[in-house]
């Protein structure tokens, strides 16, 4: 069956449409939650036989730039509001959505599309890799940040809470995310519109919660970090317990631990929950070890997908040379697939169509996982890989690795 899509002319009916797949309690803010994916940006599936209140399926792209290594910070595509009507699964929507995404993203001249995945196991079919993970990680209230050689620098840093709906916060907030991306492989910045969506906050949300705040971390009156905070009360035995919800860490290392001994230093907090920390954050050096936290999870954060293997591969830097003909298996955007040869000389990555025999043999997906920096090299080992040339796979994997892991990023 063919199916088409197209590009939405009814916000109401595709609000409705996102309202039934993700089943969130309603709210009277509609233009609130439709900002940050611009009206040429959302897409539907209608179905002769599906319903008409709703789509059968939609999905939406945000305005988005990302970090690479080497510092390139390109516009990328963020894949968000992806749904499919209860009544229509297992027929194809996603699929014809997804292909539609990837052909659309093309055309228009971006060469990586990134999202953040509901489902782990739905993305990998359709090429994107999980190219950064997230740490969640509690510590008690006056935890020990070690740092010896930052001090100095740490010092001259001042900490100032600011509540979330004060005017200008959500641009210094965009500012001090697109000051760190350079240096911050993995760092994703949305538009003025998205990151405006941090002020808001109704009712439906808040209920019995604190509203959001930022803690900015200033040098000198200049903004140098900062990281958004929500406290929770919480009493026993007339002993204050409460926890210190606090979401991604943005800013220098230095800036970083300011706000860090600040949040653990909060009057009535028992508990912080460092909600979105990178792999390779300084905080675990800082604390000696995992064990030194009260909990510490891992999670997916950002999926990454080549658009163009070609464009996307000259985009950012290599630590360590290769030379590798790439076999590239893309089902979803044909385009790339058949053999590449992928080098990178002096830091510079070129990649050109080859007839040469091919010395690995992969899915797309293992390129975005790479892409940011993370290893995959562990990927032969357990046979998402086939390797033609001995060591092959390992250049290619050391060339792409970094010597920090990504950074995570803000959920969208």
């Amino acid at each position: 069956m063919s199916i088409d899509v197209r590009r939405s002319d009814d916000p109401e009916r595709y609000l409705a449409t996102d309202l039934l797949v993700w089943f969130a309690e309603e709210t009277t803010a509609d233009d609130v939650q439709l900002r940050g994916v611009p009206a040429d940006q959302r897409f539907v599936v209608d179905l002769e036989d599906g319903p008409t209140a709703t789509h059968a399926g939609i999905y939406g792209v945000r305005p988005m730039v990302m970090s690479l290594p080497g510092g390139a910070v390109p516009d990328v595509a963020g894949l968000t509001w992806v749904g499919v009507h209860p009544d229509c699964r297992r027929r194809g929507v996603l699929s014809a959505m997804m292909a539609d995404h990837l052909a659309r993203t093309r055309d228009e001249g971006r060469s990586l599309s990134v999202l953040h995945a509901s489902e782990p196991a739905i993305y990998g079919r359709f090429g994107y890799g999980m190219a950064a993970v997230q740490l969640q990680v509690d510590l008690g209230r006056g935890t020990t940040f070690t740092a010896p050689h930052l001090e100095d620098e740490a010092s001259r840093v001042r900490t100032r809470l600011v509540d979330a709906a004060d005017p200008g916060v959500t641009d210094r907030i965009r500012a001090c995310a697109l000051a760190a991306a350079p240096a911050a492989s993995g760092t994703i910045v949305g538009d003025s519109a998205f990151t405006s969506l941090l002020a808001h906050e109704p009712p439906e949300e808040r209920r019995d919660k604190e509203r959001r705040r930022f803690l900015f971390a200033e040098v000198d009156g200049q903004d140098v970090g900062c990281v958004g905070l929500r406290r929770e009360h919480k009493w026993d035995n007339a002993r204050p317990g409460g926890t210190l919800h606090a979401g991604l860490l943005l800013g220098s290392p230095a800036a970083r631990l300011a706000l860090l001994r600040r949040l653990v230093d909060f009057d009535l907090m028992s508990t912080v929950k460092l909600e979105n920390v990178s792999a390779d954050d300084p905080l675990l050096h800082w604390l000696d070890g995992p064990r030194a936290t009260s909990d510490l999870r891992t999670w997916d954060s950002t999926w990454v997908r080549l658009v163009d293997v070609g464009a996307a591969w000259s985009l950012r830097s290599y630590d360590a040379p290769c030379d590798v003909v790439v076999e590239v298996e893309d089902r979803f955007a044909p385009w790339n697939a058949g053999r590449w040869r992928l080098l990178a000389t002096d830091g510079t990555g070129e990649a050109t169509r080859t007839d040469a025999d091919a010395d690995v043999v992969l899915d797309v997906s293992v390129l975005g996982a790479a892409y940011l920096g993370r290893p995959v090299a562990g990927l032969l080992r357990a046979g998402r890989v086939a390797e033609k040339r001995a060591g092959a796979f390992i250049e290619l994997a050391r060339a792409m690795r970094t010597d920090v892991e990504p950074e995570s990023s803000i959920g969208f």
